[in-house]
């Protein structure tokens, strides 16, 4: 009986456990607000249910209009047989901020069955209000800068977008971030298209930014905006001297008033609008002063950041022809994948080979950050003792400015005699050597001979002037087609509609390789820039220029059935809203694709007849 208690307590002691490690007590609240603004700050419990709540009477930078309110929600499901459920608890708190600058929200403690857990903390940057805003009343929420742009008359203070460096004097080889923010106090339906500025004189690398992430507000130049990084690219300069980054474009479908008003039960309600507006991104000159050339170790690697250097070797005492390696260990964050491999000087009579390097780092905004590791195999194929001398790694240190370099110790290899290997036993290496050090030993020609009748000439002979008379008319041959393929190439717009499917075929290719790499975003852009550009390519028609109405009505005039017009539409639609909206997975990709290029394959049939 005692046994079968003692299992039941430690059961209630599990459940118990496993209960109080699935309870979360969490804050969530804006990243940022405006000064005077009202927001709401709320503590989410899950899991359990809360007795109390405790948290500070006072918010430094905020005032506590009301709270807490508490709200709870319970659900419950059933999949194959287990029925799972869980309680939310909310615990609202109506905020006004009242100053200006970086506050932290508190920590909250609430209790549940007897037990207190705390919430985390978080940072709110609260912004100064629009130079230009009107005074608040109270309870009135404040919020980014509305606008009074219409359809015909987008400001471009209202949407724009900028290149925001990291810093713009940095050394050559030193890591720079270049961010491209979205400012905006418009309503955005999507971005439609754009032309990102070449990043010439740099390697790069691109971060991994989510679709999902929350759009916060900032202040600049007066005005508070809504503001958002959809690119963000890691540079390397490759050069010094003033490097200028060109601008780019961004195309954005936004929606404004019309300039109508229409009346309904609440009253006059202004009509809104889509309207393409493309934004131009600043250029940037970037400074890069090149590495000092004072104390430059002759043996520098190419590094530039913050590294440690650790180097280990497998066995310092080995038989002949066993394996050995040598670890070299860079680790740090900078231009890691630009770093060159440090030498290491085997002694001759050891058989080496080519060394294997792994990577493994991740982006950050100041450089490659992770483990750069290259490993050296070699076979000592005799007994002795070989020296190898230290191994030395020299870089740039960005944090004292100077080089620096460090050093392996020496490694002193005790090589023992094989007891496998028999006198008589030969390797390639020891033919390799022998073969080395005795040439003095030349091979003689064997076979038979071949004979010419001294009277006999080349020149003047029949094979003599074929090889005169091939070239001359090979070259004929050339000029005529060079002239034509000038002539056709000088026709633009007959050029772009020849190429128009070729182009596609390889924006398609890419397109499905990033499908089958899993990369959706880059997806659905690969195959919205092969429609549009199809379309645009076969009907003359740049692409800042085409919309769907002026696509149905040129490919009808192109002759063009309407089935295939509204397959063409659909893609686009597809296409569209599936970069802004969660997609459908991997059939809805696949779909997508095949219906692609089902649609430019039945449209160039289509064009082959109609030419005929």
């Amino acid at each position: 009986m005692k046994k079968y208690l003692f299992l039941f307590i430690l059961l209630l002691t599990s459940i118990s456990k496993i209960s109080a490690d699935d309870i979360t007590f969490v804050i969530q609240a804006p990243a940022s607000t405006v000064k005077g603004a009202q927001l709401q700050l709320q503590y989410v419990l899950k899991g359990g249910e809360g007795s109390s709540i405790e948290i500070p009477d006072e918010i430094k930078g905020f005032d506590i209009l009301y709270g807490p309110s508490i709200s709870q929600m319970y659900s419950s499901s059933n999949v194959n047989g287990k029925v799972t459920s869980e309680s939310n608890i909310t615990y609202t708190y109506l905020l006004q901020a009242k100053e200006e600058g970086t506050f932290t929200l508190p920590v909250a403690t609430v209790k549940v069955g007897g037990k207190n857990y705390k919430s985390n903390s978080k940072q709110i940057k609260v912004l100064p209000p629009d130079k230009n805003a009107q005074p608040t009343q109270p309870g009135q929420r404040v919020e980014a800068t509305t606008s009074s742009s219409t359809v015909d008359n987008v400001s471009s203070s209202d949407i724009f977008v900028r290149i925001i460096p990291s810093k713009t004097r940095f050394k050559e080889q030193e890591a720079v971030t270049v961010t491209f923010r979205l400012y905006s106090t418009l309503d955005i339906m999507y971005l439609s298209d754009a032309k990102f500025p070449e990043f010439e004189g740099f390697m790069t690398e691109e971060f991994d930014l989510s679709r999902n992430q929350q759009i916060g507000m900032e202040h600049y130049q007066g005005r508070n905006y809504y503001a958002v990084d959809f690119k963000k690219t890691l540079l390397f300069p490759q050069r010094s001297g003033k490097i200028s980054i060109p601008s780019g474009t961004v195309e954005a479908v936004i929606r404004v008033p019309s300039g109508r008003k229409v009346n309904t039960f609440f009253g006059p309600q202004e009509v809104m609008t889509e309207t393409k507006k493309v934004m131009r991104t600043n250029p940037l000159v970037l400074d890069v002063s090149a590495l000092p050339i004072e104390n430059k170790p002759l043996n520098f690697s190419g590094g530039v950041g913050n590294f440690t250097f650790t180097p280990t070797i497998t066995s310092e005492k080995v038989k002949a022809n066993d394996a050995v390696t040598i670890k070299l260990e860079i680790k740090g964050t900078g231009n890691l994948k630009l770093i060159k491999n440090p030498e290491v000087k085997f002694p001759k009579d050891i058989e080496t080979y080519d060394p294997v390097v792994k990577n493994d780092f991740k982006i950050t905004e100041s450089g490659l950050s992770g483990t750069k590791t290259i490993e050296y195999m070699f076979i000592p194929r005799y007994q002795g003792k070989y020296a190898i001398p230290p191994i030395e790694f020299s870089y740039f240190d960005t944090r004292s400015n100077s080089y620096k370099t460090v050093s392996s110790p020496a490694y002193n290899l005790d090589v023992d005699k094989d007891p496998n290997a028999g006198q008589n036993v030969s390797t390639s290496y020891s033919n390799q050597r022998n073969v080395e050090v005795e040439q003095d030993i030349r091979y003689l020609k064997t076979g038979g001979f071949s004979f010419s009748d001294q009277q006999s000439f080349f020149a003047g002979s029949f094979t003599y002037w074929v090889w005169y008379i091939i070239p001359f008319i090979l070259f004929v041959v050339f000029f005529i087609v060079y002239r034509k393929q000038i002539k056709a190439n000088s026709d633009i717009a007959l050029m772009r509609t020849k190429k128009a499917n070729k182009v596609a075929t390889k924006r398609l290719k890419l397109a499905k390789q990033y499908l089958q790499s899993g990369k959706n975003d880059n997806f659905y852009e690969e195959i919205l820039r092969a429609v549009w550009g199809y379309l645009s390519d076969k009907l003359t028609i740049p692409v800042a220029e085409l919309n769907r109405e002026n696509i149905e009505a040129e490919l009808l005039k192109y002759g063009i059935d309407e089935a295939l017009i509204r397959q063409f539409i659909d893609i686009l639609d597809t296409g569209e809203f599936a970069r802004y909206a969660p997609s459908g997975g991997g059939e809805a990709m696949d779909k997508l694709y095949n219906d692609t290029v089902d649609a430019i394959g039945k449209m160039e049939s289509t064009i082959k007849k109609i030419n005929k």
